[in-house]
């Protein structure tokens, strides 16, 4: 059975919990709908998310302190927030949501068509994390494969896509978010290219 990654759908709002469901279930994904932020967060601190879409509009704590929290917390901070607003006529909004940490901004009624390829690239830069992370762990220290290294260059394709998005390009804030991604990227290249170099050292003596 492949691989299925966690998506959370925070609306305060069941009609638009269940729109969002019927938008996004055939990506064949795991749908988590929580009514507030307080709920999002414990959701949060108990599974592994590949991106959170997140209402501004709450009672109690609303979209940008939700926001504000998850990018406060070391455990959390990295996962992708994409906001969804009604509030079209107030662009300042959209500042503020990128100012606290949003990889994308999204103003209802949006198309879904638009939504699902937003979702579908933070989902597919998870999943292949993960294979990776998998991988990694089962190798353990025998020889690094092909298949390892080629399934880090997905996940550095992926991620170049990610920052090609003018949402994520065009903003200091989650431009920052996408630099530390590629810097976690980053490293898992230069670990394995030192496991390389380490096993062709070793084959010549």
């Amino acid at each position: 059975m492949s691989r299925q990654a966690r998506i959370l759908l925070v609306d305060d709002r069941v009609e638009n919990l269940i729109a969002l469901d019927a938008m996004l279930s055939s990506l064949d994904q795991i749908l988590v709908p929580v009514r507030s932020g307080e709920q999002a967060l414990r959701a949060l601190a108990g599974q592994e998310f590949a991106v959170v879409l997140l209402d501004i509009m709450m009672p109690g704590m609303d979209g940008f302190e939700t926001a504000t929290r998850i990018k406060q917390d070391v455990s959390i901070r990295d996962v992708p927030i994409i906001f969804l607003t009604a509030a079209v006529a107030q662009p300042e909004q959209a500042f503020r949501g990128y100012a606290a940490g949003a990889a994308d901004y999204l103003a209802k009624p949006f198309d879904p068509g638009v939504l699902k390829a937003k979702v579908s690239v933070f989902v597919d830069l998870y999943l292949k994390a993960s294979q990776l992370r998998d991988q990694a762990e089962l190798l353990g220290g025998q020889p690094l494969s092909d298949q390892l290294s080629g399934r880090l260059a997905e996940v550095e394709e992926t991620l170049a896509a990610l920052r090609a998005l003018p949402a994520v390009s065009g903003d200091t804030d989650t431009a920052k978010t996408a630099d530390r991604l590629a810097g976690r990227v980053g490293r898992l290249r230069d670990a394995l290219d030192a496991l390389d170099g380490d096993r062709a050292q070793f084959g010549r003596h």
